[in-house]
């Protein structure tokens, strides 16, 4: 094909077909500035050999590790992407959080990438059924490209959440060890970051870390409970700042607060069992009107038609639909239980 034939090709496509030719064209050039961005970990590795063959000394290495502080800590590279953050986004300090909750070491501007390329994959698969009209294709990849990400944010979350619940019981028995042991609660903290899995030894060694460079343990455990907001971290919390300030047995207190754990996390294994029925009942009836109708769809195409086109059958299906949320809330609010 010549380029002539290639440009009058261009020429009598048609509407459809350009956005359908565009989109996947964005998301990839979204995607190779993401590959971008993440190469910008081999400059540091190279950097970091070429001075250790130099044999630069710890001032230089100190200065090093600051600026790639820093570097870690902004919203990204480039400078659009860092006005749009500032502009866009109210609060990024809530989703720097919750990116760091979920375990993700990813700048807001990849986040923000991550976020067009997902709407774009999802607009141009839109536009394969061919009947959908351009805004709501736009509407679908806006909406994808927000929701996706952030569901899948939330449930890495709660992943990573219900892993440091299972292993700080351990973590708390390493430091009581520690303790008894001789040893200071710093280094009893540090002990229980070597050994125990992540997410509690990453934690933690950010909590050493942090009292390495100065930081006080409370004001280091403080932090990290606002990072992670883990009812069973702030315990600790919360026994170490009254232990540092009326005295006592630490090891005692922390031997306590782990069986304490223990049994917590026992009774709501107990209560996820006992309402493992009524969640399965929840779910299989309410699935069961959209599995009907469906059905009824199926079998007989024209028995739902009152309810799409008739403005009583709108009313119905409000009213159905409005009871339908408002049980599913009651049931949902009976088999939750805080401990």
């Amino acid at each position: 094909m010549t380029l002539q034939e290639f440009l009058e090709g261009i020429q009598s496509a048609s509407g459809d077909d350009l956005l359908f030719l565009g989109l996947p064209a964005l998301a990839g050039l979204v995607l190779v500035v993401v590959a971008l961005l993440a190469g910008d970990g081999s400059d540091a590795k190279r950097q970091k050999r070429i001075s250790r063959i130099k044999g630069d000394g710890p001032k230089k290495a100190a200065t090093a590790q600051a600026i790639s502080i820093r570097k870690t800590t902004t919203d990204s590279d480039i400078k659009f992407l860092d006005a749009l953050i500032k502009r866009s986004l109210p609060k990024p300090d809530l989703l720097r959080t919750r990116l760091e909750r979920a375990g993700l070491k990813i700048s807001l501007g990849v986040y923000l990438l991550i976020n067009l390329v997902v709407g774009g994959t999802a607009a141009a698969a839109s536009t394969l059924s061919g009947f959908i009209p351009l805004p709501a294709i736009l509407l679908i990849g806006f909406f994808v490209g927000l929701g996706l990400p952030h569901l899948a944010v939330g449930f890495l979350g709660k992943r990573r959440r219900a892993r440091f619940i299972a292993y700080f019981p351990e973590a708390i028995d390493l430091m009581v060890r520690g303790l008894k042991s001789g040893l200071p609660i710093t280094e009893s903290i540090k002990v229980a970051a070597e050994e125990i899995p992540n997410p509690v030894g990453s934690e933690l060694q950010q909590v050493t870390d942090e009292v390495k460079m100065g930081a006080k343990v409370d004001a280091a455990l403080e932090a990290a409970s606002r990072r992670l907001d883990i009812q069973e971290f702030n315990y600790l919390t919360i026994a170490l700042s009254i232990q540092a300030e009326t005295g006592g047995n630490l090891a005692e207190t922390l031997e306590n607060l782990s069986d304490v754990l223990r049994k917590r996390r026992a009774i709501k294994l107990k209560i996820k069992a006992l309402s493992s029925e009524a969640k399965a009942s929840a779910y299989i009836i309410g699935a069961l009107p959209f599995v009907m109708a469906f059905m009824i769809h199926i079998t007989n195409q024209h028995y739902l038609v009152p309810l799409v086109e008739d403005s009583r059958g709108h009313l119905l299906v409000m009213l159905g639909l409005t009871s339908f949320a408002m049980g599913a809330g009651v049931m949902y609010k009976m088999v939750k239980f805080e401990i």
